[in-house]
């Protein structure tokens, strides 16, 4: 059908319609998304330009540097990405030599994976960067701006859980 053939359409409801209108700026769960979005892309710049690496393997590097082993299916869980966006993150990370994987002595089927020697290297880099990032969001809030926000984020995430609050 060419736009020609399309009939025209009002962009105005009409007078007598009353309807409920979701306004996404105002929605909740697209306002954190869109927050979580920006900082998450925002951040990615310091380490996507040094280091060549995208949000998928920042994690991946942020999630073995913190627990130093794990299986490709902890980190899934840990960092609540998609089992094929970590597998194809550990796919490039080990291309370029920043992870290994050995055998899992508690499950013969499972591979841990941890950072290589470069690996260590470049999370280690980018630390200092990285708390550095956290401490200038965190620094447009005050300190009880700051416990209110701890408090708001785990009632949510208990909310969205289906959890009571502690």
């Amino acid at each position: 059908m060419s736009e020609d053939s399309l009939p025209p359409i009002d962009p105005s409801p009409g007078e007598d319609e009353t309807r409920t209108v979701l306004k996404l700026n105002r929605f909740l769960p697209y306002r954190l998304n869109h927050l979580a979005e920006t900082v998450s892309r925002s951040f990615s710049k310091i380490y996507a330009g040094k280091y060549g690496i995208g949000v998928p393997e920042w994690r991946v590097v942020a999630t073995l540097g913190e627990h130093h082993a794990m299986t490709a299916r902890d980190i899934s869980r840990s960092t609540a990405m998609h089992k094929t966006k970590v597998s194809r993150a550990v796919a490039a990370l080990e291309q370029r030599g920043l992870i290994v994987r050995g055998r899992n002595p508690d499950d013969q089927r499972e591979q841990l994976l941890k950072l290589s020697p470069r690996g260590c290297a470049m999370y280690e880099g980018l630390i200092p960067e990285a708390l550095a990032y956290s401490a200038r969001l965190e620094d447009a809030l005050t300190q009880e701006q700051k416990a209110l926000l701890d408090d708001i984020f785990e009632r949510l995430l208990a909310a969205a859980s289906d959890q009571p609050p502690e």
